[in-house]
């Protein structure tokens, strides 16, 4: 266990209300949670890791995994859900080989479906770790990712 997770689970140990901020704050350290994190938390808050767990996979928020190199979240609100969403997420799987909330094997990739991103206007719109892209189609996402992953 790292020190920054050691002061963490001191600082809320604590504090009533203290799971989903823990669980938020280690995400934040570590990009992820991890089965260990989880067992420390429940350890700390008097929880059991099954109702830890249980907590953590309710929110969409949560990964269990580590997140790619470039995080990929691909939007589905109304405007961009009738502009073409869904070809967007085949162009996603034709290229990467993955769907919505796993990562790439080679651990380039990590891809989310959202509800909205916010530029409905540009639609239909993916944000590739910080950068938006709109009014795009399955094959201008295809080039998008492959000039990325280079």
């Amino acid at each position: 266990m790292d020190k920054g997770f050691e002061e963490l689970l001191e600082h809320w140990k604590s504090q009533k209300g203290n799971v989903i901020p823990l669980l938020q704050k280690t995400q934040e350290i570590r990009g992820y949670l991890d089965r260990e994190d989880m067992e420390a938390i429940a350890e700390v808050t008097g929880k059991s890791p099954a109702e830890i767990y249980g907590v953590a996979t309710f929110y969409a928020q949560f990964r269990f995994q580590p997140p790619g190199r470039h995080t990929l979240k691909v939007c589905h609100g109304t405007a961009c859900h009738v502009s073409g969403a869904e070809g967007l997420d085949l162009a996603v799987k034709t290229e990467l080989g993955i769907e919505p909330g796993q990562t790439t094997e080679d651990g380039e990739f990590s891809v989310e479906r959202v509800a909205c991103l916010g530029c409905c206007s540009l639609a239909p719109v993916v944000m590739l770790d910080q950068e938006v892209h709109g009014r795009l189609t399955g094959d201008r996402l295809k080039k998008i990712l492959r000039k990325a992953g280079k």
